[in-house]
């Protein structure tokens, strides 16, 4: 999925005409027993994606003094790494979308979704009384998800997908160092598989700025969440930047700058991406559970969706070696989900959430 979406990307781009992702190495970082670090390289030989696997004298060659890797760890580089520009890549399919007839609702409320008993198909009821009527309807609600299915299908479908809140962080580079953390000086998007789970991106957003994040975050209602950063995130990620980039990075100042967000996550962590059943069939298709690995898939999930609410189960049919891992019934009487074989990425938020 990740080659197609790259794919995608490049065409929306294309249409648009102008770039919202942009290529990088990707770097990854972990023991050399790491179950996770082993799925990439596993993954990379599969996919046939070009990579090599480097102990930290390597990386050293590579990247001189602005990487460290810790004695015991390796580092895996592949060629598909990147950085997607989210507000202007969101702008970007809107507007694409309304180009191709699509009308846009901002800062409307979705109260409900029902079978229209009178004209067949589907209503959408907004939380200001106003009815949307179609043939079909796709369900994409990120951390309202669980909530809205729960409710529209009178209780029926509990979908596992937990909101979770959490923060990204941006750090000041040192000053002379500014250049060597840009993508244009190949410094790589990076992720480091120890505890926690930290990954972060080249200075690109904001000038002189790196972002540097935990993957993980407080269980939350997304009504009702803190809009802080807990604590401890950010002396974890102060001691893996000081071991990671040294003096480069302005770590003991702390974060200048971050951002509340909102993840919502199943407990496998992979996507839920099916039609709703019930009394609504193939009319209704939900998707959901995409925080943490799913913007950057946004394409080809969305060409999925179409696939499904066009064509139905014989589209279904079709893509089910793509989706047959994103089925809501695979949490019945098993409520891990998927069985995996490298270890949970977001797995501290069972820490934080505790705070």
């Amino acid at each position: 999925m990740v080659i197609e979406s790259e794919k995608l990307w490049r065409e929306a781009e294309t249409d648009a005409g102008y770039n919202v992702y942009f290529n990088t190495e990707q770097l990854d970082l972990g023991p050399f027993d790491s179950t996770s670090l082993l799925a990439v390289i596993a993954n990379c030989e599969k996919q046939g994606i070009s990579h090599k696997v480097m102990d930290s004298k390597e990386v050293h060659v590579k990247f001189g003094d602005k990487v460290n890797v810790p004695e015991g760890w390796v580092a895996v580089v592949s060629e598909n790494g990147g950085v997607l520009k989210p507000t202007k890549a969101v702008a970007m399919f809107q507007t694409l979308a309304v180009k191709y007839g699509v009308v846009v609702k901002d800062k409307t409320e979705v109260a409900d979704v029902a079978v229209d008993e009178e004209k067949g198909g589907v209503v959408v009821r907004s939380g200001s009384g106003e009815m949307f009527y179609g043939k079909k309807c796709v369900v994409t609600a990120g951390a309202w998800v669980s909530k809205l299915v729960r409710n529209v299908s009178k209780g029926v479908v509990n979908l596992p997908i937990q909101a979770i809140e959490t923060t990204l962080f941006y750090w000041r580079i040192k000053e002379g160092c500014e250049k060597d953390f840009t993508i244009g000086k190949g410094f790589p998007s990076f992720a480091s598989y120890g505890e926690p789970y930290i990954y972060g991106t080249p200075a690109f957003e904001f000038p002189d700025l790196i972002k540097v994040a935990v993957h993980g975050g407080r269980e939350c209602d997304p009504d009702s969440r803190t809009w802080r950063p807990a604590a401890m995130v950010v002396e974890y990620l102060k001691e893996w930047l000081k071991l990671t980039f040294g003096d480069r990075v302005k770590w003991e100042d702390g974060p200048v700058m971050s951002q509340s967000c909102l993840y919502s996550m199943t407990p496998d962590e992979d996507y839920v991406i099916d039609f709703l059943g019930g009394r609504f069939g193939e009319d209704v298709v939900v998707a959901g559970g995409f925080s943490g690995h799913g913007f950057k898939m946004a394409p080809v999930v969305g060409r999925i969706l179409v696939d499904l609410v066009v064509g139905g189960k014989v589209a279904a049919a079709k893509l089910d070696e793509k989706i047959k891992w994103f089925k809501i019934g695979r949490f019945e009487g098993n409520p891990r989900g998927n069985v995996k074989h490298f270890e949970d990425q977001v797995r501290f938020r069972e820490v934080i959430s505790r705070m």
